[in-house]
């Protein structure tokens, strides 16, 4: 079930909203005129954009994949789930573990009217939904502590997020104050829009976004291999989308398209 003690906002469709964004671009209903008027906007000048937003989620699967199946992870927190599809990271990590216990974060109201297809877990197992924004991971923490035991390893992913969260806004101290928090043996899962790949089509991206009152925040491989300071890179680092354990690939459909976002799994000692 979802967190009780919280109302759901209004839905603002006055301006596009990155879950709704997505989810056009992975060819969902649930989103608005605004949203998939700056989708298009942005496969215009990048027509692979589709096929990233697919790969972030291939990614998911094959990290999720890695953590329940080989590495042995039971616990998994999720922010910045997006709306719903399927396979959800519950659906991969219980299909490994039926008694692992999942939670998802989101702050936007159409993915909290989503939770119920979010929930469907296993009985052995536990899947939660918490309407919480990312930009606040103490309040984060403290709801998921009521769900997770946080003694014990737990896998927190941020896919396809952070580079909707500028310097200012403390990008880096969100993840800080997360992985502090955790105890050792558990992970962080991250993918982030890359700056170094194609530079003037990708601040082409970042001027469209702002024009849609979205701010996106591209970064370097440099910059992306911060966000794991202090922890243990799992081989083979901080790589290109695609290039993460691609053995533990099932029903991806790859054309060898460049995808711009890296992607990278480490482990707290």
């Amino acid at each position: 079930m979802t967190d009780p003690s919280l109302a759901p906002p209004a839905i603002d469709t006055s301006k596009p909203h990155p879950a709704r964004v997505y989810d056009w671009y992975l060819g969902g209903k649930d989103n608005y005129p605004v949203d998939e008027a700056l989708a298009r906007q942005i496969t215009t000048m990048e027509p692979s954009a589709r096929y990233g937003a697919r790969h972030n989620r291939w990614f998911m699967h094959r990290a999720t994949r890695m953590l329940a199946a080989r590495l042995g992870v039971r616990q998994f927190l999720d922010i910045g789930t997006g709306i719903p599809t399927e396979p959800n990271l519950h659906r991969v990590a219980q299909t490994a573990a039926p008694e692992t216990s999942v939670v998802y974060v989101d702050n936007d109201p159409i993915v909290l009217a989503h939770a119920a297809a979010l929930l469907r877990g296993t009985p052995e197992g536990v899947t939660r939904y918490l309407q919480a924004d990312a930009r606040e991971p103490r309040k984060i923490l403290e709801l998921a502590g009521t769900i997770l035991d946080f003694d014990r390893p737990v896998a927190v992913s941020l896919i396809a997020l952070l580079h909707f969260i500028p310097d200012e806004q403390g990008a880096y101290d969100i993840i800080r104050t997360l992985v502090d928090a955790l105890p050792s043996g558990s992970y962080l899962v991250l993918s982030q829009l890359a700056s170094d790949y194609d530079p003037e089509r990708t601040k082409q991206a970042v001027d469209m976004y702002a024009a849609g009152g979205v701010t996106l925040v591209p970064r370097s491989r440099e910059e992306m291999t911060k966000f794991f300071a202090g922890l243990e890179l799992l081989d083979p680092g901080v790589v290109w989308l695609p290039d993460w354990h691609p053995e533990l690939a099932v029903d991806e459909e790859r054309d060898g398209t460049a995808v711009p976002l890296y992607a990278g799994v480490a482990r707290k000692p």
